[in-house]
């Protein structure tokens, strides 16, 4: 089963001995020659393809220039370098400003599994103010959309993988969601072999550092967000000498163990919906949905425990479940801008009806109307699966369940559960965390915010430190929602635009309210 709340690797993906050869240059530090000097061939970029998510063209840029999109080659193998190649999916808009360009900004979404090709063009306008001193860059990561994507199971597959129920409550339930993993696992061998073993977040980092020189860039100039900053902090390990600046948004904990993650993702998405029923309840013209924060979480406890019961109609044919309801009403908590959706889904399945929460479980599994998936949960799985080296036996996580559930009554066992992903993966994981030490890299912006449900407000302290003294900068958000900037926070805006464009470090233990 994925982990669609966690949408990030939890692990580095090499051995220690692997890192130490790599890093000295005894096997896969380094691109091909002609892979370093090979020139892209930019063009008008296309419609994103289903596996990105499909969708329209990107819209031209407010100068009327336009997303130009090209491909990268890079090793399949990092350890054989000068052997077969792969595709990695770019995006740009170039720089607009007057004043001197500083180079490529390249941006990670986070997940893993998110298409930066998709994603940059959609929220674009955001990062304009970047744009005037970088050309904006994002990519599909290896094993993502058209980056040699990660194939399992088919649209008709998945359909009915999301109707299982996957908070088992006897044993044949409990049966029937581990064979329906290991169904999953098993697809994803069988049609995605060879790449596989290649899709760890290391293999990713050299991907990067072998875009940055093909852009032309003496250091790489970089913007992570969620599992983004994951990717960050295994590349500033091993390459800390050619980190620009970096900013990293929505943090992950790179110390902690998958188990120790998902609970912590537990309590955040808890708190997340604490502060959305507080939210609600205070509102001039009161809350559709409960009359005291604790009326509507207990409202929703009670309408997951009939669903569990008796699925309400969804998008036909499909129902909403138990699981399809958890899994929209916690996408709805990855933005306070998603809070309406939430009210508006719960108002109308508390009447019958299960239509708005089921679009928001599709939002989450990358499932469009037209019934057809991106590759997002096959990436994620893929991902996380060659990171992790921990395997969840199903008897470890019904141990586990008393810590979960009081973490958080709604969402913990749903997490739990979500820890037998791995457990009959092909490939072995790396380890049972990234390795993010960058002594000698340049200062990175550690920005965390304490409403953050998917990464909690935690893992920024943690990540500042494990980077090392004088790496990791640590600025607090309090706010609401999956990451900072994207906030509109003019505090946060500032500080951020102001370390990326002018170089400006803030004082570590910068608050922005």
């Amino acid at each position: 089963m994925p982990n669609r709340f966690r949408r990030r690797a939890a692990a580095l993906a090499a051995t220690a001995a692997a890192l130490s050869c790599l890093v000295a240059g005894c096997g896969g530090d380094s691109a091909d020659d002609d892979l370093t000097r090979q020139k892209l061939s930019w063009k008008d970029c296309p419609s994103p393809s289903q596996a990105e998510g499909g969708g329209n063209a990107p819209s031209p840029l407010p100068d009327g220039s336009r997303w130009q999109c090209a491909t990268m080659k890079a090793p399949r193998d990092w350890a054989e370098p000068e052997g077969d190649t792969i595709g990695i999916a770019l995006v740009r808009a170039r720089a607009t400003g007057d004043g001197p360009r500083i180079g490529s900004l390249v941006f990670n979404f986070g997940g893993p599994g998110g298409s930066g090709v998709a994603t940059l063009p959609a929220f674009g306008d955001d990062y304009a103010k970047l744009r005037t001193r970088y050309d904006l860059v994002s990519f599909d990561p290896r094993g993502v959309g058209d980056s040699a994507g990660v194939k399992c199971e088919s649209d008709q597959q998945l359909d009915a993988f999301f109707q299982q129920d996957m908070t088992p409550d006897d044993a044949a339930e409990r049966s029937e969601l581990l064979d329906n993993t290991e169904e999953f696992n098993a697809a994803c061998e069988e049609r995605s072999e060879r790449m596989l073993p290649h899709v760890r977040t290391t293999d990713a980092a050299r991907d990067m550092d072998l875009m940055r020189q093909v852009l032309g860039d003496d250091r790489l100039h970089y913007f992570g967000i969620s599992y983004g900053t994951e990717l960050g902090g295994v590349y500033a390990h091993l390459f800390p000498k050619r980190v620009g600046r970096a900013v990293f948004d929505a943090v992950v904990d790179p110390t902690q163990t998958p188990e120790q993650g998902a609970l912590g993702q537990a309590r955040g998405f808890q708190l997340a919906l604490g502060n959305y029923a507080a939210d609600c309840v205070s509102k001039a013209d009161g809350c559709p949905v409960g009359d005291t924060p604790e009326d509507i979480e207990n409202r929703i406890a009670g309408l997951l425990r009939d669903l569990d019961a008796k699925p309400l109609p969804g998008i036909f044919p499909r129902e909403l479940t138990q699981s399809a309801a958890t899994n929209g009403i916690a996408q709805a908590l990855y933005s306070k801008e998603f809070w309406e959706y939430l009210t508006e889904g719960l108002t109308q399945a508390y009447d019958g009806d299960g239509r708005v929460l089921m679009l928001l479980s599709d939002s989450m599994n990358g499932r469009s109307q037209n019934g057809e998936y991106s590759n997002i949960v096959a990436a994620n799985v893929s991902i996380n699966c060659a990171d992790d080296r921990p395997r969840y036996s199903a008897d470890h996580v019904q141990s586990r369940l008393p810590a979960f559930r009081a973490a958080s009554p709604l969402f913990g066992e749903f997490l739990a559960w979500s820890l037998v992903t791995c457990t009959d993966w092909p490939v072995a994981g790396a380890a049972d965390h990234p390795d993010v030490r960058a002594a000698g890299s340049a200062p990175i912006l550690v920005v965390g915010n304490t409403g953050d449900p998917a990464t909690p407000y935690g893992g920024a302290r943690k990540m500042a430190a494990a980077l090392g003294e004088g790496v990791g900068v640590e600025l607090t958000y309090r706010g609401q929602g999956h990451g900072a900037y994207d906030s509109k926070n003019k505090c946060v805006q500032d500080a951020v635009d102001g370390y990326l464009l002018d170089g400006k470090v803030p004082a570590p233990g910068t608050v922005c309210s």
